[in-house]
C-alpha cells in the first residue's frame, strides 16, 4: 500500500494528518511541496485523484492569491500555473493512494482513503 501526503510541516492540520496515518500503522512517502520540484502533472494528477477542479485547491487567504488572483477568473492551466509559481495557494495536506486522494481538512478525510 502505497500512500503519499503532500505535506507542510509547519501546518498543524498537515502534522495532524500525517500523525492520524502514521498512528495507523503507516509510513506514507512525504513529499514536502514546498521544497520539492512540482510539476504541472504532478497537480494535475492530484486534482484527478481528488476529483476537484484546480480553484478548489487554491488557498484564499494566502497573501500571494490576494495580491494576484483575487477576484480573477482563471482557467484550469492557468490555476495549475499559479500553483507552480506560488506552491503556498496550494491546499493541504493531500494524502494520495492508488489513484484516489483526499484532502485533510480535517484529518479525518483521509480515513476512508487509508483503510
Amino acid at each position: 500500500m502505497s500512500i503519499r501526503i503532500f505535506h507542510n510541516p509547519r501546518c498543524r492540520k498537515s502534522r495532524e494528518t500525517l500523525q492520524l496515518i502514521q498512528d495507523k500503522g503507516i509510513e506514507p512517502e512525504i513529499f514536502l511541496y514546498l521544497e520539492e520540484k512540482l510539476s504541472a502533472k504532478l497537480i494535475q494528477d492530484a486534482l484527478k485523484a481528488l476529483g476537484f477542479p484546480a480553484e478548489k485547491l487554491i488557498r484564499k487567504s494566502e497573501p500571494a492569491y490576494k495580491e494576484n488572483f483575487k477576484g480573477k477568473s482563471l482557467s484550469e492551466a492557468e490555476w495549475i500555473d499559479a500553483m507552480l509559481q506560488y506552491p503556498k495557494l496550494i491546499e493541504r495536506p493531500i494524502v494520495i493512494k492508488d489513484g484516489k486522494a483526499a484532502l485533510g481538512r480535517p484529518p479525518e478525510n483521509v480515513l476512508d482513503l487509508i483503510k
